[in-house]
């Protein structure tokens, strides 16, 4: 089966960590018998520049016809007076609703030799391995009725958080695949005590269980109690499935103890294709950091996890991804560093691409 993939760079820092990323896709394709066909387009600022929207629409026709997108970074303060529509983060929103991606998975893995970097006591997080499944394309950010109007001489905000049955189980399902492949529990977290639509949630994802996933350890658990949970002892989690509004919040409280940004990928998957490979957008959780892009100082590590967690998901090299996130590993435990991994006991500091040439080392030594 031919392995094809879309690459959009982005703003920022998004082409130059990009571009160690296509370093890295070039080695397996030359060392382990993965060739991959590979296109670039424009997404966020750029394309606006150069395409007159956030993302085209022969950008999205594409999109919808690979295995996998590898999306680096959007957005910066050149595009911050465009109109709503045309901002850079709209190309990303258009991708996530367009492909209908409705799983996005955000991993908090803190890797020993960050451990001192996480804002928690090393013991809480080293060895921390961790995912969230968040549902995406539905609940409060999506529900109607939404917008700000008028109620007589005060102005009135709503969002609608809304969810229906089958949005519910089918996100509850890959979260329980997903666990299947790790730890094999889940732990759902809604706020079930004052909102119908987490009771509708709790029900949803019990029934889904119990039908089709005894096998797997099912937890439930408020979402508010679980933000203290993540931060109190964070190793009790293997798999947190959660909704849109608790997903965003819980996912970047889970982010900060791993000790950087720079360290993050996510996943966003969808349903089967023709070819039975799901749907799916790979990008770093990071941003387009308009401050040092252009400087070669960027981290790249979260966007090559993010190609780690495409072989992985997409093309189902599982041993590709273990080769690549043990590269990764290995680098940071020789004290290789970017200027965001330096701290008090110093280490070896490199650029964006040295980081590139000392992975790609530790493949070839592997």
């Amino acid at each position: 089966m031919t392995n094809t993939l879309l690459i959009l760079p982005g703003d920022g820092i998004g082409p130059e960590v990009m571009a160690q990323v296509r370093r890295v896709i070039d080695w397996f394709g030359a060392n382990r018998g993965m060739p991959f066909e590979v296109s670039e387009g424009l997404v966020g600022g750029i394309a606006y520049d150069e395409e007159g929207a956030p993302i085209s629409d022969a950008t999205m026709e594409v999109a919808q016809s690979v295995d996998a997108v590898l999306l680096g970074a959007v957005g910066g303060p050149k595009w911050d007076d465009l109109d709503f529509k045309d901002k850079p983060e709209r190309g990303l929103l258009r991708l996530r609703k367009d492909m209908d991606l409705f799983a996005n998975l955000r991993p908090a893995q803190c890797f020993d030799a960050l451990a001192d970097f996480s804002s928690l006591k090393p013991d809480l997080v080293a060895g921390l391995d961790m995912m969230i499944v968040r549902e995406l394309t539905s609940g409060v950010y999506f529900g109607e009725p939404r917008g700000v109007s008028h109620d007589g001489n005060e102005r009135v905000g709503v969002n609608t958080h809304r969810y229906t049955e089958s949005e519910i189980a089918r996100v509850a399902r890959s979260a329980f695949e997903l666990a299947r492949k790790r730890r094999n529990r889940v732990c759902s977290m809604e706020k079930r005590n004052v909102m119908e639509a987490g009771i509708l949630w709790h029900d949803v994802v019990q029934e889904v269980h119990d039908a089709e996933y005894g096998d797997v350890e099912l937890t439930h658990m408020l979402a508010d109690a679980g933000g203290m949970q993540i931060v109190r002892a964070p190793k009790q989690f293997d798999v947190i499935l959660t909704d849109n509004l608790f997903g965003d919040m819980l996912s970047d409280v889970a982010a900060m103890l791993t000790g950087s940004l720079g360290m993050l990928p996510s996943a966003s998957l969808g349903a089967p294709m023709a070819n039975g490979r799901p749907k799916a957008l790979y990008e770093p959780v990071h941003g387009s950091a308009p401050d040092i892009a252009g400087r070669g100082v960027a981290n790249p590590i979260a966007c090559i996890l993010s190609f780690a967690m495409a072989l992985r998901y997409s093309f189902d090299a599982g041993d590709g991804a273990d080769l690549l996130e043990g590269a990764v590993q290995s680098v940071l435990a020789d004290g290789v560093r970017t200027g965001d991994l330096m701290g008090p006991e110093g280490g070896t500091p490199v650029g964006t691409a040295q980081m590139g040439d000392a992975i790609l080392a530790k493949l070839d030594a592997a």
